[in-house]
């Protein structure tokens, strides 16, 4: 973990185990600390719960950072969908992972919290499923799914015995569905997203650009997404403007009520897969 901050105003940025994101936010939020924690919140949604009351009881902010926050190319898609561009949903599959951590040589003290349970949460289910949830959220204005479906296996148990490595969750809602691919197995990174409405289609396909298509007729069509501006850009620039009082999250992929929705539908699909059951979900209580 680490501060940010001056005389003026500060904040904490965690950067621990996922286990020990609760105790660090509460400890933090009763000191009048904002925090920002790398993805995802926590480990189940009783700690997502807890962690909502502590930053409303000492009134301070919790925000999650994502890389694909601040992909230019979700917002594009975002905007097209809430301009009406796409028509009514459909399906939104979105992929997410890597070759597996080890694979990609990550420092042996974060291997070994990552492919640990109890400090993890799951394996790619958890460590790559929050980013799909989380996009998903956010495209539906907070909705939580009606239903989540989720299967998780470990195809490497030499690497990986005490978590899965790759999983499928299908999130349903009403008129849609929405399929999050994570994944210790894709032959190499990926992190896209593939939304289809009535209209056409919008894929972003890397941190830049997107895919398009309207008609049946016509070809696909890729463009570059306009660039974002500050202090929508970084995690940092978001995080100073937070704490500055200059911006107030609420509904975006980095506020605390996305998340906390984001912290049911992971605990769901871990449930799910355990049981190979569908986990029906219903609206928090505000």
């Amino acid at each position: 973990m680490r501060f940010l901050g001056s005389m003026m105003w500060k904040a904490l940025l965690v950067y621990t185990p996922i286990g020990e994101h609760r105790k660090v936010i509460e400890a933090a939020a009763a000191q009048g600390l904002d925090v920002m924690v790398e993805k995802p919140l926590t480990l189940s949604l009783d700690d997502a719960l807890a962690i909502r009351k502590a930053a409303r009881e000492n009134h301070v902010q919790v925000l999650v950072n994502y890389e694909t926050t601040w992909y230019s190319s979700n917002r594009a898609v975002y905007d097209m969908v809430a301009q009406g561009k796409l028509g009514d949903l459909r399906k939104v599959v979105v992929h997410d992972g890597h070759q597996g951590p080890e694979e990609i040589n990550v420092e042996p003290e974060f291997l070994k919290w990552l492919t640990d349970p109890a400090e993890n949460g799951a394996g790619a289910l958890y460590d790559f499923g929050c980013y799909g949830a989380d996009l998903m959220t956010w495209l539906m204005h907070g909705e939580v799914p009606l239903s989540v479906t989720a299967v998780a296996q470990t195809d490497k148990p030499e690497k990986y015995p005490r978590v899965d490595d790759d999983a499928t969750i299908v999130l349903g809602y009403p008129h849609m569905q929405a399929v999050l691919m994570p994944s210790w197995n894709w032959p190499f990174a990926r992190k896209d997203m593939e939304v289809y409405g009535t209209k056409g289609y919008a894929n972003a396909v890397n941190p830049t650009q997107v895919r398009t298509r309207f008609s049946e007729q016509a070809p696909d069509e890729t463009s570059t997404a306009p660039v974002l501006a500050s202090p929508e850009d970084t995690s940092l620039h978001y995080l100073a403007a937070v704490v500055r009082g200059e911006l107030k999250p609420q509904g975006d992929l980095t506020a605390l009520d996305t998340n906390v929705v984001v912290m049911q539908i992971l605990d769901a699909a871990r449930e799910s897969a355990r049981t190979r059951k569908t986990v029906e979900l219903k609206p928090l209580p505000q």
